[in-house]
């Protein structure tokens, strides 16, 4: 569906382990630095109990879940927005996610070497926001040299965008994530062509030992905390569990974790939270013998949500019938919501509900 997040971290913290587990695309694992240089690419379906309870109810020949991609990006190491490691290549595939999946280490194991000699989890996410950063100083600084003669002529539109550059360069350097300044939409679409780094959301997870899986460590501690203090949210995985469980059918990966008391895997968390960070929801259609969900941003609009299925339906609509999921599961068919008045016609403004079944009015 177009929806990329970018598994990042330092070299040998786990981050193609978990990218195999999650997408079972076989990304090469290695112990040394540097092992992923092109990044991985992997699709992975969006864990979606709704559309199950939906293909039992009306039981269609084919169904299809939502997806999201998932890029495994060569380690970061301290320098490279001078370009030690990989430096800018590494940067620039960070440019082509929506969000990021930042990998950090918080296991201690003899045969796998830190990069850095010791595991320190703040260090290590400390690093990686460090280079974002600089990287980021050298994109605005390169726009302010470019805009600053204009906006001295008088251009209104250059003199906002040379004040928004400012305020940015002034908030990374004070070593704060472009994330963290306030914009308005205006500002928003005035910067959208920068792809600045750190305005991307952020996940953490932290990769642990099997024995810290349900439990805590120092490590896991520290990362917590710093979460807590930037707002973001931590994912708990085991990355050599996850990936051996990962090769077993099914419903043998289902007994797995309820033996370890567990309701759902890491990954699923993960490909989850990966969605939510993304402000995405899910609609649903039945058209011939496919159930099928879809992705979209939330408050899209009727017209563009049908654009998704197919541009001509987007050119040619004239409206939508809804059923939210809720109400039609209540009744159990579509036969007995259409007796009751309850699947309603909404036109061109209607914003797309999570959860609603759609069923899309065109012109050819």
């Amino acid at each position: 569906m177009g929806f990329r997040c970018g598994i990042i971290g330092l070299p040998n913290v786990g981050k193609s382990t978990i990218f195999n587990a999650l997408t079972a695309a076989g990304a090469e694992v290695a112990n040394y630095p540097f092992c992923t240089i092109d990044p991985n690419i992997g699709i992975v379906p969006v864990p979606d109990a709704r559309l199950e309870t939906i293909a039992k109810i009306i039981k269609p020949p084919k169904i299809t879940y939502t997806t999201i991609e998932f890029l495994d990006i060569a380690g970061l190491v301290r320098g490279a927005s001078r370009g030690e490691g990989l430096g800018n290549k590494f940067l620039g595939h960070i440019r082509e996610v929506d969000a990021i999946v930042h990998i950090v280490r918080c296991f201690d194991h003899p045969s796998v070497s830190h990069i850095y000699g010791a595991v320190d989890p703040a260090r290590d996410i400390e690093i990686i926001n460090t280079e974002l950063i600089i990287a980021d100083l050298e994109t605005v600084e390169k726009r302010i040299s470019k805009i600053e003669r204009l906006a001295k002529t008088g251009d209104t539109l250059a003199r906002k965008e040379l004040d928004i550059c400012l305020h940015i360069r002034d908030t990374l350097g004070k070593g704060t994530p472009a994330r963290k300044s306030i914009f308005s939409l205006e500002d928003q679409h005035i910067l959208s062509d920068l792809h600045l780094l750190t305005v991307k959301k952020i996940l953490y997870v932290a990769n642990v030992s099997e024995a810290v899986l349900k439990g805590n460590n120092d490590y896991l501690k520290k990362i917590k905390l710093l979460a807590e203090q930037e707002g973001l949210k931590v994912i708990v995985i085991c990355g050599d569990l996850e990936a051996e469980i990962a090769e077993l059918p099914k419903e043998e990966q289902r007994e797995f974790f309820r033996d370890l008391g567990l309701q759902e895997s890491g990954l699923q968390k993960l490909i989850k939270e990966g969605y939510e960070l993304l402000g995405l929801i899910t609609f649903y259609t039945t058209v011939g013998t496919e159930l099928r969900a879809w992705t979209i941003p939330d408050g899209t609009k009727a017209p563009a949500a049908a654009g998704k299925i197919h541009g001509d339906m987007e050119r040619g609509f004239i409206k939508a019938e809804i059923i939210h999921y809720d109400e039609f599961i209540k009744l159990g068919s579509m036969a007995k919501a259409k007796e009751q008045g309850l699947i309603h016609s909404e036109g061109k403004d209607y914003i797309l509900q999570d959860g609603d079944i759609a069923f899309f009015r065109f012109n050819v």
